[in-house]
């Protein structure tokens, strides 16, 4: 039986993580290694200044107290596998809200997909875009992105992953009915225009502090191979293949010669 790790970056509490879990039920052995809090936009980032704890919620399905998305995978491929026994694949999310274009470096969902390829392991990460805060996910469900992730996961198994070693899937679905869908399109990160929106207020002993706001999903124009969000504008799937070789190569024989 194949078994597959499932994690993600919205808590171990997440409906969209159960959604996940129902989902891939029929393809392979799950287990579940999420984190205990909401840890969105935490990157791709291990806790190194204090110590982990699992807690088995049911067979299989265990909360990291309080980890990242990130730890989450690292330690349970320490703690979980051996090397004789690792997962066949690792699925982070079903993320609430996107990640598109240069927001998969913030992304705690994508960042769990970076580790597993890291160590190994073929990772896809799956995020459902949402209308304006998200409120259009409790009338639609998680429907249309079930169907995708175990379509995906069936023709990895019965096949072989599509990418070679250090590169990941991510994955955006349409906030669109599953019958809406125009089908998949493999995409290229697009460029989002980013702002800077902060809320300042004033604690009861009237101390500053600030929020960080929620920017809304404003994309810049593209040329060239249809972007994520384009593809998601337009109602189809966006599939995005990742590879965490970050070195700008078109730029090296420039660089050379201004040094």
């Amino acid at each position: 039986m194949k078994k597959i790790l499932i994690t993600n970056d919205d808590g171990f509490d997440s409906p969209a993580l159960l959604a996940l879990i129902e989902a891939l039920k029929p393809l392979g052995e799950i287990t579940t290694v999420a984190p205990t809090l909401e840890k969105s936009a935490c990157g791709h980032s291990l806790t190194l200044t204090k110590p982990l704890r699992f807690v088995e919620l049911e067979k299989g399905f265990f909360k990291l107290d309080d980890g990242t998305p990130t730890d989450c995978v690292f330690l349970a491929l320490h703690k979980l596998y051996d090397s004789h026994y690792k997962p066949d694949i690792v699925i982070s999310g079903i993320n609430k809200g996107a990640n598109m274009g240069e927001d998969i470096t913030y992304s705690g969902t994508a960042s769990a997909a970076m580790e597993a390829v890291l160590q190994g392991i073929p990772a896809i990460a799956i995020s459902q875009v949402c209308k304006t805060h998200c409120e259009n996910i409790d009338r639609l469900g998680y429907t249309l992105a079930q169907e995708t992730i175990y379509t995906l996961v069936k023709k990895i198994f019965d096949h072989e992953f599509p990418l070679p070693k250090r590169k990941f899937l991510n994955i955006n679905i349409p906030p669109i009915p599953s019958s809406a869908c125009k089908g998949f399109k493999i995409t290229r990160a697009g460029n989002r225009i980013y702002g800077n929106d902060a809320e300042v207020h004033h604690n009861p002993r009237g101390l500053e502090y600030y929020w960080i706001g929620l920017p809304n999903l404003e994309w810049m124009d593209t040329k060239g191979h249809i972007t994520d969000f384009e593809a998601v504008n337009q109602g189809y799937v966006s599939i995005t293949p990742v590879h965490l070789d970050m070195t700008s190569y078109d730029d090296i024989k420039a660089l050379e010669s201004w040094i």
